[in-house]
């Protein structure tokens, strides 16, 4: 396989040494970065032989090999159970990459390696240390979305994530949304970035029906109303939406207003149903509901907006906001029937409902800020 200057062909084992030492200096490239505690004494030269032995090994390579990688199809046994977050599409097939290494003065090695995984396979995962910026720069450059941490055997917790190949969206859409509709992300506040739109386009293909391009653009587009105030931003991102020019070479005028009602219906607090089965599926894709994830950002909430309020006033003022919105008879909606976000809810209810465990946690985010 040809990625601009470099190839990609599998390992054998008369590349063991050389693959080795690009172990090494990938290792020592991560020391000098700050990143301490990952790859302690691995991977080994057993892993290696293992890859090889299993077939998963590649070197990626020019005129002289360069760089390394494992890309290993099926079930990665430590990705059964993901905390605080959960995998978006746990049931689709997937491969996970690696043991990414590189020798020095190399560049453009990463882009080769993933490019070679995402023409093999439409469903990719990926772990890292929190604390290996370079790669999850490169894994935010790839398109790949943040799902929460798993855990290694000796129990040390990874950043995982996800990517999906989506064959249904014209190439020149593609690149258009993450050339200028993505990058407005960057001005919104900290829950409202690029990873949270990517997130909710995840969700929205992952659930998505037959007008997967259609979807595609409503959940990237969603919450771009945010530029003109949090309010009535689901207004402005219709409008915003409707305005597009440049959407006119993909879409129809009628497209363009299912795409623009899907971005205004997908507020939870909504007093109407969104009007077709793409605001349906928006809609659900925004609702984060991961417990612990919307405690926390309950309690900064109630932290940056009602700073005058005591701890007391905090704990009421957050109980009162998570049973109005989340609790039986609250007003957030599923829309969907089987909805992927049943069974979050369910647990994030009986979090609600243990008004012990539930103030421990409170407790906990509260002293952290």
């Amino acid at each position: 396989m040809m990625n601009n200057q470099y190839t990609v062909r599998k390992a054998t084992e008369a590349d063991i040494g050389l693959i080795m030492s690009m172990f090494d200096h990938s290792r020592s490239v991560m020391r000098a970065d700050g990143n301490r505690s990952q790859w302690v004494g691995y991977p080994t030269e057993e892993d290696l032989r293992e890859d090889l032995c299993r077939g998963v090994s590649y070197i990626v390579q020019d005129s002289a090999s360069r760089g390394t990688f494992a890309l290993v199809p099926g079930e990665e046994p430590t990705y059964a159970y993901i905390d605080h977050g959960r995998w978006i599409d746990p049931a689709t097939p997937y491969a996970t990459l690696h043991r990414l290494a590189a020798l020095p003065s190399t560049s453009g090695i990463a882009r080769a390696a993933f490019a070679y995984a995402k023409e093999r396979h439409a469903h990719l995962r990926v772990d890292t240390h929190a604390t290996n910026r370079p790669m999850r720069h490169i894994l935010e450059r790839e398109g790949f979305v943040y799902c929460g941490v798993i855990y290694m055997p000796d129990g040390g917790p990874r950043d995982a994530y996800e990517w999906w190949r989506m064959d249904e969206v014209p190439e020149e859409l593609k690149q258009y949304i993450e050339r200028e509709v993505l990058p407005r992300y960057a001005a919104f506040d900290a829950a409202h970035r690029v990873d949270h739109a990517r997130r909710v386009v995840a969700k929205a293909m992952a659930c998505r029906g037959p007008q997967a391009a259609l979807i595609y653009v409503a959940a990237a587009m969603h919450d771009l109303g945010l530029a003109h105030g949090r309010e009535e931003h689901h207004l402005h991102s219709g409008r915003i939406i409707r305005q597009d020019r440049a959407l006119r070479q993909w879409f129809t005028e009628e497209e363009i207003e299912t795409i623009a009602q899907a971005a205004e219906d997908h507020r939870a607090s909504a007093a109407t149903p969104p009007r077709s089965l793409p605001g349906r599926i928006v809609a659900e894709a925004d609702r984060d509901i991961e417990s612990e994830t919307i405690v926390r950002r309950t309690v900064e909430y109630s932290l940056a907006h009602h700073p005058t309020l005591s701890r007391e006033g905090h704990w009421q003022r957050c109980l009162q906001h998570l049973h109005e919105k989340y609790a039986e008879g609250g007003y957030l909606t599923l829309w969907l029937d089987p909805s992927p976000n049943a069974a979050p809810l369910a647990e994030l209810r009986a979090l609600i409902d243990d008004e012990h465990r539930l103030r421990q946690l409170f407790d906990q985010y509260i002293n952290n800020q």
